[in-house]
């Protein structure tokens, strides 16, 4: 039998172990028995119980994504509007594109959701930013006398 460590905070189960958790609990196997067995939790089991309607498709994950955009995402208008901004002057800061799309437009978004967004559509990728180069330690001159050289 496997061990489970302890320190995991989430065990996915494939589609073979619920479905034949689910078999055997439908069986007239007892919660307990089942959940033991299988390493599994009460509402796990409860909840693909529900799911369940005989076929294994059924009890498949599913995807958490939200089927519509955020209430708060940014609307195509906003990003018309900061394309136009950043097309007219590319080499435009973000304090300045923020304030004039605050000034002009009414732009209410925080300045940190502007820049996730010139992220996302690619704006800092295109300035081509010199990356600065790394920081290579030198070797640090030791006496071999002592009180030769004191550091301070």
């Amino acid at each position: 039998m496997t061990c489970i460590s302890l320190n995991i905070r989430y065990l996915p189960h494939d589609l073979n172990t619920k479905f034949y958790a689910l078999q055997s609990y439908r069986n007239g196997n007892r919660a307990e028995y089942v959940c033991r067995k299988y390493h599994i939790s009460k509402v796990s089991l409860s909840r693909w119980n529900r799911k369940y309607d005989g076929t294994k498709e059924s009890i498949i994950n599913k995807s958490h994504r939200p089927l519509t955009p955020l209430p708060n995402a940014h609307t195509e208008l906003k990003l018309k509007w900061i394309n136009n901004y950043i097309r007219r002057n590319p080499h435009i800061t973000l304090c300045e594109l923020w304030f004039k799309l605050r000034l002009n437009k009414g732009y209410t978004r925080h300045p940190v959701s502007l820049y996730r967004v010139l992220k996302k559509i690619g704006f800092y990728n295109k300035l081509n930013i010199k990356n600065t180069s790394k920081y290579i330690p030198k070797k640090y001159d030791t006496s071999t006398q002592l009180g030769k050289k004191w550091q301070s």
